[in-house]
């Protein structure tokens, strides 16, 4: 069981680690050909599929300046992960306004990538910082 809990955990700190990089490519090289990335949150857009996902990649991270997520902790239990972070970017599109939102990730991973990825933050919280 430990072998399974590094290699989720590995695979997750990879992804955020390539997301900090503001790596495109290196974040669409952590996840499965079928990703399934999906917001809870009224801001989101959920994505299915690598291709789809990399498409948007490039223009988040633009409009996501210095987009920074500082994870709490990583509670892994096999190939599943749940990361609460702290998020923190400039919107582009609003100015370069600084936000600040924390939030929870639930990961699954398989054969060493992110298969699927459910963000969970408040879109509001957003919205008041760039009012």
């Amino acid at each position: 069981m430990g072998f399974v809990l590094k290699d989720t955990r590995a695979a997750v700190e990879a992804y955020l680690a390539a997301l900090n990089a503001h790596d495109a490519e290196a974040v669409a090289a952590c996840v499965a050909e079928d990703f399934v990335n999906e917001h809870t949150s009224s801001m989101g857009q959920s994505r299915r599929g690598r291709a789809e996902y990399r498409a948007a990649l490039t223009g988040f991270l633009e409009n996501f300046g210095d987009l920074h997520y500082a994870p709490e902790c990583f509670l892994v239990d096999g190939e599943s992960a749940a990361v609460p972070y702290v998020m923190r970017f400039l919107m582009r599109s609003a100015g370069d306004r600084p936000v600040r939102v924390r939030g929870v990730f639930v990961f699954t991973v398989a054969d060493g990538l992110i298969a699927r990825r459910t963000d969970y933050w408040d879109s509001g919280e957003v919205q008041r910082q760039l009012a």
